[in-house]
C-alpha cells in the first residue's frame, strides 16, 4: 500500500526537528540541514562471533553528509550562529571538523576560516574544506596550537565570527543525538558504548544523550562508557599533556583535549574506562571491519573496536553484553592510509583465460 500523500509530502524529519525537545532550538533558530543523522546501527556478526561477543554492533557515523559524526553538532552550532547574527565561522581541525564547518557554512552563506596543522591532515578531509570554499590556513605546529590560535581570534576580533570547535556547547548538544538514535534502534541503552577519544567532546556528548533519554523515560539503563585513545596520543590515559602526539589515527592525534574534564567525568560517572590502543591494533581492527563486515571507516574510528577486541581477549567484558562501537568517520576521509595498507592490483591480459590464470582458478 502506498503511503498517504500528506505523509509523502512531510518526508523524513530533520535531525533538529526529530530531537527538538533535547536541543537548544527555538522558534527564532534557523533550521539548517544537509540530511545529517539517521545513521545505521549495524550488527558485527562475523567479528562478534570471532571475539565470542553475542551482541556487538557498530554505529556507522561515516554515513553523515560530510562523512563524519561532526555534522550532528555542526548543524546545531551553525544554526545557532545564524540566530546570533554571525557572519563567519572559524575552527581548528584535524580534518573532520573543517570539512563539516565548511559544508554547513556554505549552506548557510557564511565565511569559513579553518586553521590546521600543516602536513598532518588527511587528503580527503582537506579537499572537502577547500572545495566548499573555506579559507584554509596551515600553521607550523600541531592541532593543540591551532586550537589556541582560533580561540584567541574568536575572543579578540571585532569580526562577527563564531568558533565551532567542540568547545562550543551547541556542538555537543547536536552530537548527543547519536545516543538517542542508538536507544531508538535497540529499544534501550546498550550495556557498553565504545568510542574513539581525541579532543574528547564526543564521549561526553554521548553520555549526556544517554542520561537525557533515560531522564525523559525514553530508554532504560545507562551504558558504561569505554573510550580509547591512540597510544601515541593518549594524554587522558597518561594523565598529562602530550607535547608531540603521533599516531596513524590522525583524527585523534591530539595531545591536550579541550573536553578532557568532561570525558573523565563521563568515564567515572558511568563506571567506564579510557585506555590506549596501539596503531597496530587500530589497523588490524580497521582491516577486519572492511574485510569481514564490509564497513570502510577511517583508521581513527577503528580505535573503538580495537579496544573492545583487547578487552574481550583479556576477559574484561561480558560476552553477553550489548556493545556498540562508534565508527566516527568514513574510510574515504583518509585514502593515503588505505592505499598504503591494501594489496596491489592484479594485472592480466584482456582475456578470460588470463584472468582465470592470475586468479588461480
Amino acid at each position: 500500500m502506498s503511503p498517504p500523500a500528506a505523509e509523502m509530502a512531510r518526508g523524513r524529519p530533520r535531525l533538529a526537528e526529530r530531537y527538538r525537545a533535547f536541543l537548544p532550538i527555538t522558534d527564532a533558530t534557523p533550521l539548517l540541514s544537509l540530511g545529517e543523522g539517521f545513521t545505521p546501527l549495524v550488527r558485527l556478526g562475523r567479528i562478534g562471533g570471532d571475539l565470542g561477543l553475542a551482541h556487538l554492533s557498530a554505529k556507522v557515523e561515516g554515513q553523515n553528509p560530510t562523512g563524519s559524526f561532526k555534522d550532528r553538532g555542526m548543524v546545531v552550532a551553525v544554526s545557532k550562529a545564524l540566530e546570533a547574527g554571525a557572519r563567519a565561522l572559524i575552527c581548528a581541525s584535524t580534518g573532520n571538523t573543517s570539512a563539516s564547518a565548511a559544508a554547513y557554512g556554505a549552506a548557510a552563506g557564511l565565511e569559513v576560516v579553518v586553521v590546521l596543522p600543516r602536513g598532518q591532515i588527511a587528503a580527503g578531509k582537506l579537499l572537502q574544506a577547500q572545495v566548499t570554499g573555506a579559507r584554509v590556513v596551515a600553521v607550523e605546529g600541531n592541532f593543540d596550537q591551532a586550537l589556541r590560535i582560533v580561540r584567541e581570534l574568536a575572543e579578540s576580533t571585532s569580526h562577527p565570527i563564531t568558533l565551532v570547535n567542540s568547545v562550543n556547547p551547541f556542538r555537543l548538544d547536536g552530537q548527543k543525538t547519536a545516543a538517542f538514535e542508538i536507544c531508538d534502534d535497540l529499544g534501550r541503552a546498550p550495556d557498553v558504548l565504545a568510542i574513539p577519544v581525541g579532543n574528547a567532546g564526543n564521549i561526553s556528548a554521548y553520555w549526556a544523550g544517554f542520561r537525557d533519554y533515560r531522564a525523559a523515560g525514553l530508554s532504560a539503563g545507562l551504558p558504561r562508557m569505554f573510550g580509547f585513545q591512540a597510544a601515541g596520543a593518549a594524554p587522558i590515559v597518561l594523565g598529562h599533556r602530550v607535547e608531540a602526539p603521533e599516531t596513524i589515527a590522525s583524527a585523534i592525534r591530539i595531545g591536550d583535549p579541550a573536553s578532557w574534564t568532561k570525558a573523565a567525568a563521563a568515564r567515572d560517572e558511568s563506571g567506564g574506562l579510557i585506555e590506549a590502543v596501539t596503531d597496530d591494533e587500530i589497523l588490524a581492527a580497521w582491516r577486519d571491519l572492511a574485510r569481514l563486515e564490509g564497513i570502510f571507516c577511517e583508521p581513527s574510528s577503528a580505535a573503538s573496536l580495537a579496544g573492545i577486541r583487547r578487552l574481550a581477549a583479556e576477559g574484561r567484558v561480558d560476552r553477553d553484553a550489548t556493545i556498540v562501537c562508534v565508527l566516527t568517520g568514513s574510510g574515504l576521509k583518509d585514502p593515503k592510509t588505505a592505499q598504503e595498507n591494501v594489496s596491489g592490483l592484479l594485472v592480466a591480459d584482456p582475456t578470460a583465460a588470463a584472468v582465470t590464470e592470475i586468479l588461480g582458478w
